[in-house]
């Protein structure tokens, strides 16, 4: 494709494929441009009228969305060249044309839409949640002080979305290390009264191969995380929190 798109219309250039491992492509599409719209829109044009800039017909692009309000993460792709969400990115605020690709990070299903499994496996093996028996009241639960509070609430606005995952050089192929989205989920629920009971588990989990001595400390996932937590800090705290339960468990106090 060359030249510009006809006044009025963006040019958007989407990196294809049709399945996993078949051959990669790249086709230009012209939408009409309107004031506050956001890639999901372009996508959706595109979808309703699927010829490319040149007027060939084409299928439809894939692409994964859900929320649409940077809460789910679901329509999370890379957007000229960094990882972002298509709900929240205005067309009219970034560089044309615009360059959509699929994250690099995890297996490609079908165009943009990738399988973001792994993130949610990382999530089983570190037990990011509080466990607690529902069969009878057990009363009321510990309180959390106001200072743990301010603390664990950014650290709750994880949307497991990958931009983190993404951004790290320690995330590829060659690779066990389980990421700081679930590092960071660590650190979160080791925070809470109840969870703490089972801060070891988690702990022991982040441990071996893969865990959190792993992170090559690049500092890269802080400044790609959407929603601004402290991931940084969080793989610090988990970090010296496994330090000493191998030290308690080497000098046999565990």
């Amino acid at each position: 494709m060359n030249g510009k798109p006809d006044e009025g219309k963006v040019l958007i250039r989407v990196r294809r494929q049709d399945a996993p491992g078949a051959p990669r492509r790249w086709e230009y599409f012209a939408v009409p441009l309107r004031r506050g719209m956001n890639v999901i829109t372009a996508l959706q044009d595109i979808c309703e009228n699927p010829v490319t800039a040149d007027g060939a017909p084409t299928t439809p692009v894939a692409w994964d969305c859900n929320c649409l309000e940077e809460v789910c993460g679901a329509c999370t792709m890379i957007i000229n060249g960094k990882a972002r969400q298509a709900c929240s990115t205005l067309v009219d605020t970034i560089r044309h044309p615009i360059v959509l690709e699929p994250m690099s990070r995890f297996p490609v299903v079908r165009d943009l839409v990738v399988d973001r499994s792994a993130m949610f496996e990382a999530l089983k093996r570190v037990r990011a949640w509080i466990p607690f028996d529902g069969t009878h009241d057990q009363g009321a639960a510990p309180r959390m002080s106001h200072r743990d509070q301010q603390t664990a609430y950014p650290l709750s606005r994880c949307m497991t979305c990958g931009c983190c995952i993404e951004a790290c050089p320690q995330c590829n192929p060659r690779s066990q290390f389980i990421g700081p989205a679930a590092i960071n989920q660590v650190r979160l629920f080791n925070m809470h009264p109840t969870g703490r009971f089972n801060a070891h588990e988690r702990l022991e989990a982040v441990m071996g191969p893969g865990g959190v001595t792993d992170c090559g400390n690049a500092q890269n996932c802080e400044d790609a995380c959407p929603k601004n937590i402290p991931l940084i800090s969080s793989i610090a705290e988990v970090n010296r929190a496994t330090t000493l339960l191998a030290l308690s468990k080497l000098l046999g106090r565990k």
